[in-house]
């Protein structure tokens, strides 16, 4: 089985904190969609850093929401930034994403921003279908086929050069873009009924040549991370640069990307 990125990459909590606008605002669209009766117990797998963890407690006075990650970094800086001493419904521990163990204990398993990082999505849906209740709901945002497609054409052209090639020699896949006709095939599977499962295209937005340098440096750290801390910053600097030539910034100084969520709710039966 091929790795999970969690796996080969290495995360600086504190800057995905502070360069993850574009996942909370997602975030917070899906929460709305929830429409919480406000004493449902959560799962929220692939948590990050927490903050959409703690917006979720705050919605929740008579339940509760777990957040599972599978990078201690990420869970160690969500317990000092959001502890159980100041929000009593709230907890956060390590957790592979394709071996949770709850059993018949949540009323909704919900992802944003994460599955796309994890290779076995059966493993997932097997996880959530036991630790959801009977009619239990699972929510998910991820990204989904042709995701940051252009990115990509700027990424794997450079990858190439021979200043870079070595760093890349038998790369494993480090993203999982899957398309609604994979989750036809597995909800059921799972004894999951369907009710959205689609692929939606997103507009992400970042502030200049310097916002989107940020992004990959925070983000992209299965590419990232392969090239020496000597050479990382070229290696940066030589992507954006080759992505904002092909899509130059707007009137307002910023840099677009499509991106393409795969969107998933579905009733545990």
């Amino acid at each position: 089985m091929l790795k999970t990125v969690d796996q080969i990459a290495k995360w600086n909590a504190a800057d995905y904190a502070a360069n993850s606008v574009v996942q909370q605002t997602w975030a917070r669209e899906l929460i709305a969609r929830l429409k919480l009766r406000g004493d449902e117990h959560i799962l929220d797998v692939g948590c990050g850093d927490g903050k959409v963890t703690a917006e979720l407690s705050r919605a929740l006075p008579h339940g509760s929401v777990t957040g599972v990650d599978a990078s201690a970094e990420m869970i160690s800086f969500a317990r000092k930034a959001f502890p159980k001493s100041e929000i009593p419904n709230l907890k956060f521990q390590i957790a592979d994403a394709r071996k949770i163990s709850f059993k018949n204990q949540f009323d909704l398993f919900f992802s944003n921003a994460a599955l796309h990082w994890v290779d076995d999505h059966e493993a997932i849906l097997r996880g959530a279908a036991a630790a959801l209740k009977p009619g239990g709901r699972l929510v998910v945002s991820c990204g989904g086929e042709g995701n940051a497609h252009d990115v990509f054409l700027a990424l794997r052209p450079e990858m190439r050069l021979k200043r870079w090639r070595e760093f890349f020699r038998k790369m494993p896949m480090p993203y999982f873009f899957y398309a609604p006709g994979d989750y036809e095939k597995w909800l059921p599977k799972f004894s999951f009924k369907t009710g959205t499962l689609k692929l939606t295209p997103k507009d992400a937005a970042y502030g200049g040549v310097e916002g989107f340098a940020t992004w990959l440096r925070t983000t992209w750290l299965p590419y990232i991370q392969r090239v020496p801390d000597a050479l990382r910053e070229e290696f940066i600097q030589a992507v954006t640069q080759r992505y904002v030539t092909r899509h130059p910034l707007d009137a307002e100084g910023k840099v677009h990307v499509r991106m393409m969520r795969l969107e998933i709710d579905a009733v545990k039966i």
